[in-house]
């Protein structure tokens, strides 16, 4: 299974999103992140990032920064947006139902609902309020794992 997690610029919250949900995946899984702007292209993810994945054991700093493609559409099978307009410019690709329904609201997978639908962009935010996404991302990670992996076996 192929997932693709996506945020504005992809430095900050996809690409945290990845490295945290590879460590709870099977090597059978194959995740990416990708962002709807190309700002940043070719870009490491935000030091800040870097830094929190680091301290919680986990290595960003292979990963690049790129713009999401209708090519993404095709080849993964679930995408998880970030925020509201990261969903709506996400959906706004889609050719067909077939694609649309690949796309969700990244804590709406995880069981979130009501006020928590929507992963907060910490670029412009101190290190407590990174750690402070890093535990929601993190959370959300282990209840998509957990049900992506119940459906695989």
């Amino acid at each position: 299974m192929k997932l693709l997690m996506v945020c504005l610029g992809n430095i900050c919250r996809s690409p945290l999103a990845e490295g945290i949900i590879t460590t709870k995946l099977p090597e059978n899984f194959t995740v990416d992140s990708a962002g709807t702007i190309s700002l940043h292209e070719g870009e490491q993810p935000d030091k800040r990032g870097l830094q929190i994945a680091k301290t919680h054991g986990i290595d960003i700093s292979g990963q690049r920064s790129r713009p999401i493609t209708k090519q993404d559409l095709l080849d993964f099978d679930k995408i998880y947006c970030m925020d509201l307009r990261v969903y709506e410019d996400v959906v706004s690709m889609a050719k067909d139902e077939e694609q649309r329904k690949k796309i969700s609201l990244f804590l709406e997978s995880a069981g979130e609902n009501g006020d928590h639908i929507e992963v907060f962009d910490p670029y412009w935010s101190e290190m407590d309020e990174w750690e402070k996404v890093y535990q929601i991302l993190d959370q959300a990670c282990s209840a998509i794992a957990e049900k992506l992996t119940a459906r695989s076996s």
